[in-house]
């Protein structure tokens, strides 16, 4: 168990050289909303994942899972199954990271960046660097589980 501090913004435009920086295939989908229940595959890598409620931050709950279960639970999934590139980009002398979503698919053109942060205090002390555009941590539309449901 965990708690999710983050912060969400649209990026104005891309870094450059993004192909130089590690990055993941993701796809995932919603078994439910509210609470999050969400089902991952993330390159290999299998989870189901339960957030509870809030904006910035919030519990976070991870369970690995193998291939056949997700599958399993990807047929029960309801809404959209969002697939998705996530690039990892150390900001900040690479005190931060920040996981930059180019979205595929049903979304594809979308652009999301995420911040985590160890504390409010740090997310509230949090520069943003030039290409990070508008701040939508608190628009529940930018948030995956919303976009399953479009």
């Amino acid at each position: 168990m965990g708690m999710e501090i983050e912060k969400k913004f649209i990026p104005k435009k891309l870094p450059e050289n993004l192909s130089q920086f590690k990055h993941h295939k993701i796809e995932q989908a919603y078994l439910n909303t509210a609470p999050v229940v969400r089902i991952r595959k993330q390159d290999d890598e299998y989870y189901l994942t339960y957030k509870g409620g809030g904006m910035m931050a919030r519990e976070e709950y991870n369970l690995p899972l193998d291939k056949k279960s997700y599958e399993h639970l990807r047929e029960k999934a309801d809404g959209n199954i969002i697939t998705k590139t996530r690039y990892l980009i150390p900001i900040h002398d690479g005190a931060l990271t920040a996981e930059l979503d180019v979205f595929e698919g049903k979304f594809s053109g979308m652009l999301l960046v995420e911040v985590e942060f160890t504390s409010v205090e740090q997310a509230d002390a949090f520069r943003k660097p030039d290409w990070f555009g508008e701040d939508v941590t608190h628009e529940k539309m930018y948030h995956n589980s919303f976009l399953s449901k479009l």
